[in-house]
């Protein structure tokens, strides 16, 4: 199966969105859904059996246009977006200055002149037929499929309303021009309304993609710099990144140091200091010193436009609680048309008069309004996921949103998620007669030729001080040793200084046994033939565990450390971030089988991981969460990814998946609860068509407002 995104046009409201997917869907080999707030079908097919073509022939069948995906697709969408808001705003204009002085014509007794009607009707035609000229186009077109529309809904309801009126002035009755043209004033308003509303909706995503570098320094073989633009960037390519400057890509830093304001990709505000070695992704802003990066990743590859992939996904998808809405929309717009004529049959078989009739039915035409029914989980969907990627927190579908209702119990793996998942060096005991400074300097220089985890924590701790090794022996296993400046050194376990007849001293061999209680490593040193310096070295803590574990409600009832580590290790990090239920020494294949074993004794499981072996597990709890600094694997696995790596960025995800899972239920209730109240009343007489008009256009822009509530959302951070 391939995946296609195709830009919709012509949709106006959620019926449209269920009629193109259905007709996409019944293309052999397609699976599809169709997203009203976003105007795009993301499709999956079979390229043996339909072609992109077959695709658009499918929607264009039933009425609708598809913009075919090439090279720059996303910004002429845009730019037909923009277009047509123009388009609203300026039909919208001339339509409020000509509906005003009918609508005060109509209304104010004292206004009223011999003839009065005749203006009222030069002025409401232009509205009529201008002004709503694009609903009566939509109709039209509709009607040649044997579909009816919300356009269907307003076109009839207008014209109605003006056929009547023209008819009235002739015979010398009441006139509703005012109707005709305030319900296209105020539905064209609501359309601007709601056209600017998704616009804003969509912000946070369209600043995602455009937050990437335009050009870049490329340093050629002879190390010369020439501007470029960025697209001309290839995987191994040296480019300069000077202070204030954007990085114009992923890459790996190869000179320099300075601060990296990594905000707009982790939502953490301090900025992250780098130096040679470091990893860097494209799109974060250099605060400090000049530096040279080579880069690893362009275009598609790079973190943004994953990120930004992973969104957009999320955004096309559909929460369950969709469903009853989007088979609601499907026969809506028949039934209202149904209870329409039914109204009007009614009002004059119980001896109402042709114009109450009439009234009551138009106002049943103009008051429904399937368009929040549509635009109820979509736009809550788009704010929510959008404000996610501003914080670092990627949704990865709205069936994640039900997850973090039910969660009860956390999860977490100790190695890179609770912990840093690199050794640092933690403490340094010494000798009477030996410094601190002396042992580091003596272990770090020596170290500094081996590539072991336990021997560069060292040789990070020793700073530039250290010197340089000669002679320099690996004993597999142990340690290692070799000569600085013309004095032999070994560093190692303390079973290697055995070997070599070195015991360690009272106050070493403490230091030792301390550590290892605590289930760290010891590491220790000895020259000029005496054991001098025992380093205690750990994966440490992030400074930020404790606080996420102590916020435990966001998190979830019961925190539970699981790890492979061994017992003491494992309980002396849990004791430090406070946590009490601790699963050590877990094989990597059995963590998914923890998971269930939990899940069976009733407990909603929520994951939080970073590595390859956590991926069963994070895929067989209910929720997954997987830190952004670990691995594919697990990112793919996992339901949401915390960009981060902060492990207080769990609990915003939880906080920002229910609330964006409440302000759907809101909206659909709102939607529901809207038409289920509205119609009858329109029925029974009690609303007038220009009121119902409003009340329409209202509702839609106050589900787009409620759902843009959610960028407010702030990080507990």
């Amino acid at each position: 199966m391939q995946h296609v995104e195709l830009p919709i046009a012509g949709m106006s409201c959620a019926s449209c969105a269920t009629r193109v997917e259905r007709s996409l869907n019944d293309v052999d080999g397609v699976v599809a859904t169709v997203n009203y707030a976003t105007e795009r079908a993301t499709v999956d097919y079979d390229p043996a059996a339909v072609s992109v073509e077959d695709l658009v022939s499918a929607v264009e069948g039933v009425g609708y246009g598809a913009l075919v995906p090439e090279d720059g697709a996303p910004a002429e969408a845009a730019d037909q977006e923009v277009d047509s808001a123009s388009s609203l705003r300026r039909r919208l204009t001339a339509s409020a200055a000509l509906s005003l002085p009918v609508l005060l014509l109509s209304m104010v007794p004292p206004l009223q002149f011999a003839g009065w009607e005749w203006v009222a009707f030069a002025l409401a035609t232009p509205v009529v037929l201008w002004g709503a000229w694009h609903f009566h186009v939509a109709a039209w077109d509709n009607a040649k499929y044997r579909v009816a529309t919300m356009d269907t809904l307003v076109s009839v309801g207008v014209l109605a309303a003006w056929a009547w009126s023209v008819y009235a002035l002739f015979a010398g009755t009441d006139t509703y021009f005012e109707t005709a043209s305030v319900i296209t004033t105020f539905i064209l308003a609501g359309r601007w309304f709601e056209a600017r509303a998704k616009r804003s909706a969509g912000a946070a995503m369209r600043a995602l993609l455009e937050l990437g570098a335009k050009d870049v320094a490329l340093l050629d073989a002879d190390g010369l710099e020439r501007r470029v633009p960025v697209e001309c960037l290839v995987p191994g390519d040296r480019f300069v990144v000077r202070p204030g400057e954007k990085v114009a890509t992923d890459g790996v830093v190869e000179e320099g140091s300075s601060a990296v304001d990594m905000s707009m990709l982790t939502g953490e505000p301090v900025p992250v200091e780098v130096s040679p070695g470091a990893e860097i992704a494209g799109a974060t802003v250099n605060a400090g010193g000049r530096l040279v990066v080579r880069a690893t990743r362009v275009g598609a590859d790079t973190a943004v436009a994953q990120i930004a992939r992973l969104v957009t996904e999320a955004q096309a998808g559909k929460a369950p609680v969709q469903r009853l809405a989007d088979r609601v929309s499907g026969v809506f717009v028949p039934v209202v048309i149904g209870l329409s004529v039914a109204t009007l049959v009614a009002w004059l078989a119980l001896g109402g008069s042709g114009t109450e009739a009439f009234t009551a039915a138009v106002a049943v035409l103009i008051i429904a309004c399937p368009c929040a029914l549509g635009l109820a989980t979509p736009t809550a969907l788009m704010v929510g996921t959008g404000r996610g990627a501003q914080l670092g927190l990627l949704i990865r579908g709205p069936e994640i949103l039900e997850s973090t209702r039910a969660v009860d119990m956390i999860v977490l793996d100790k190695t890179g998620t609770v912990t840093t998942g690199r050794m640092s060096l933690v403490d340094v005991t010494v000798t009477a007669g030996t410094t601190r400074q002396e042992a580091l300097r003596l272990a770090g220089a020596l170290e500094n030729a081996s590539e072991h985890p336990v021997g560069r924590a060292i040789t990070r701790a020793a700073g530039d001080e250290r010197g340089s090794a000669t002679d320099f022996r690996n004993i597999e296993g142990l340690g290692v040793e070799g000569r600085i400046d013309g004095r032999e050194i070994v560093v190692g376990r303390p079973a290697l200084l055995a070997e070599r007849g070195l015991a360690l001293p009272p106050a070493l061999a403490e230091a030792r046994a301390g550590a290892e209680r605590r289930g760290q490593t010891a590491v220790a040193a000895a020259w000029d033939g005496e054991a001098r310096a025992v380093f205690v070295v750990a994966d440490t803590v992030k400074p930020t565990s404790a606080a996420a574990v102590a916020a435990r409600t966001d998190l979830g009832r019961r925190p539970v450390l699981l790890t492979g580590d061994n017992e003491a290790t494992a309980r002396a990090v849990a004791a430090e971030v406070g946590i009490d239920d601790v699963t050590a020494e877990v094989m990597p294949a059995d963590k998914a089988a923890v998971v269930r074993r939990l899940q069976d004794e009733g407990c909603t499981v929520a994951m939080v991981g970073d590595g390859i072996n956590d991926a069963p597990a994070l895929a067989q709890a209910e929720l997954g969460l997987a830190i952004g600094t670990g691995t594919d694997v697990a990112i793919e696995a996992s339901d949401l990814t915390l960009v981060s790596g902060d492990l207080r960025a769990a609990g915003d995800a939880i906080r920002l998946s229910r609330a964006t899972l409440r302000t759907i239920k809101q909206n659909l209730g709102w939607a529901f609860g809207y038409n289920v109240a509205a119609i009858p009343l329109a029925a029974a007489g009690l609303l007038n068509p220009v009121i119902a008009a409003a009340a329409m256009a209202l509702s839609s822009v106050s589900v787009v407002a409620n759902a843009l509530r959610l960028r407010r959302f702030s990080s507990a951070r």
